[in-house]
């Protein structure tokens, strides 16, 4: 586990070490359980897939990753000054946009797991209407609008097994502390009756998927 832990550490990325050992127990807790694919919405550069995957490989399962790659407007070179744009991120010539997927893959590299992931690089939304497999995790830490938030919910939501896990990131209760989307999602699921609430670190949600039918 230290290499892991090392390896998330060094990982650019935003997830503090608190909420990533909350994940790397719920992913290494289900995928050992039910066997099935971890899912994540927004790779970014690799910080927390790291830990899905090593989750992944000790269970003999797959960690999926689902991204664009092209980051948030926030994260963009010419949006607000750049405040919030990493300078040693790749900015693709012709968009202007920025380019995670070399970060990302250098990062799965230097870690040594590769082979146990699927980098899907899509719109989750899109990604999601196309899956059929059940799914034995689902972490959604993409983009924080209603409209980003809502679609990756009701995506990949219904696609967790019973048993499966739901976790939710940058879950806040008060609009002081950040945005209100993933909050709001993680509200419906508790209100859908089908989701319990496992655990909370942070901004880190896990609940866990019950029998009955499930309406996003």
């Amino acid at each position: 586990m230290t290499d892991v832990v090392a390896a998330f550490e060094a990982a650019k990325g935003f997830m503090p070490r608190d909420e990533g050992m909350a994940l790397y127990g719920a992913a290494r807790e289900v995928a050992g359980r039910l066997g099935l694919p971890l899912l994540e919405v927004g790779t970014y550069c690799g910080r927390s897939t790291i830990l899905l995957a090593d989750a992944a490989r000790e269970a003999g399962t797959v960690a999926v990753t689902v991204d664009h790659h092209r980051g948030s407007e926030e994260q963009q070179r010419d949006w607000g000054g750049g405040i919030y744009h990493d300078p040693e991120l790749v900015v693709d010539g012709a968009s202007g946009l920025m380019d995670t997927l070399p970060t990302f893959r250098r990062t799965l590299h230097e870690a040594g797991l590769e082979e146990h992931v699927i980098a899907v690089v899509g719109r989750s939304p899109q990604v999601a209407k196309v899956w059929r497999q059940p799914l034995g995790l689902v972490f959604v830490d993409g983009g924080h609008t209603d409209e980003h938030a809502g679609g990756d919910y009701e995506g990949w939501a219904p696609l967790l097994a019973v048993g499966g896990l739901l976790v939710i990131h940058d879950v806040f209760a008060d609009p002081a502390e950040g945005g209100q989307a993933p909050y709001r999602i993680y509200r419906r699921a508790l209100a859908s009756g089908v989701f319990t609430q496992v655990s909370a670190t942070g901004s880190l949600h896990v609940l866990r998927r019950t029998p009955g039918d499930f309406v996003p």
